[in-house]
């Protein structure tokens, strides 16, 4: 199938378009948004220059069935998954960080970590950890919600400081990523995951708080297999697991990290093949359904896809 990397719809109310790192989003009068979500794929806050193919499906679907599994918790900004591609919601007002939650010393954290810092965000780490650890208690550890360029580290204090968010709403904020990180890991256990870490982000409508944009793909959050986890951690071996970590590790592999100056190695069909495979392994794994590939079943080129998506929305903007 061809990668989607690029979408230009103008859809019946159509006021503005958004174009994120992987997701194209539109705005419908100013009350919903079309969340159009494509293969692009980025790592270090830099998009790669190959597209993964069915990596937007997979993203799309994950996101809306753990969108419906949480719905009990808060409320969520979906309303309709039109097409396998799409999530049609609620536009709210973004609260400009992004709650990252931690339940092991993994990533970034570790990287800290190995570095000598115990203090990530303002939330301390406790001495002697090795990587993988599991903390005692999950640690949430924010991000400013940069509009171009890398995310960066914020503590509590500071987004209350500079009016990212109320300390009520943010203490709200902090109880909803807790609860939906447990429900999240409830579901990984039953299927023989563990929930490393993963980010969530909030907004507000008519003075609710709502749950926004995807929770618990590949690409916000990191999973481990359950089977073998204390042993790999014992022996100090790499844990195996289903998340984006890998793309990372093997740019940095290759001398990527993000910085200036770098480039990006070469993305041979066979490492974009790898990657389709991974992504569809998690989906398997984390849903316990298998992968439907819609190319198996109807026109995979590019117009086609794009067509099938622009009818869907469409057909569905119509019923809202």
């Amino acid at each position: 199938m061809e990668a989607i990397v690029k979408t230009d719809f103008h859809f019946p109310g159509q006021v503005s378009k958004y174009t994120g790192k992987v997701r194209d989003v539109y705005d419908i009068d100013g009350k919903y948004l079309v969340m159009v979500v494509s293969d692009r794929i980025s790592a270090f806050d830099v998009i790669l220059p190959e597209g993964i193919p069915y990596k937007g499906q997979i993203l799309n679907q994950i996101a809306s069935k753990f969108l419906d599994a949480v719905s009990d918790i808060l409320p969520n900004w979906k309303i309709a998954a039109p097409d396998p591609m799409v999530t049609i919601g609620h536009k709210c007002e973004p609260f400009k960080v992004e709650m990252v939650i931690r339940g092991y010393l993994s990533g970034h954290a570790w990287r800290e970590y190995k570095a000598g810092k115990r203090t990530i965000c303002g939330v301390e780490m406790p001495e002697g950890m090795v990587e993988n650890q599991k903390f005692p208690e999950p640690i949430i550890t924010p991000t400013s919600k940069a509009a171009a360029g890398h995310d960066e580290d914020i503590s509590k204090e500071q987004i209350i400081a500079s009016g990212l968010a109320s300390r009520e709403d943010y203490e709200k904020i902090e109880e909803y990523t807790r609860a939906i990180y447990r429900r999240g890991s409830e579901i990984a256990a039953r299927r023989g995951l563990i929930l490393v870490d993963t980010k969530y982000e909030f907004g507000k409508k008519d003075g609710q708080i709502f749950l926004m944009d995807e929770i618990h793909t590949p690409d916000s959050s990191r999973y481990f297999y359950a089977e073998g986890y204390e042993e790999r951690l014992a022996k100090g071996e790499k844990q195996k697991q289903l998340s984006k970590e890998f793309v990372r590790e093997w740019l940095m592999a290759n001398g990527f990290q993000g910085h200036t100056g770098q480039r990006v190695p070469e993305m041979t069909p066979e490492i974009v093949e790898g990657i389709t495979d991974r992504y569809i392994e998690l989906y398997e794994n984390i849903t316990g359904e298998k992968f439907v590939r819609l190319a198996d079943t109807e026109a995979s080129d590019k117009d086609s896809i794009l067509k099938r998506i622009g009818e869907n929305v469409t057909a569905c903007l119509k019923t809202l």
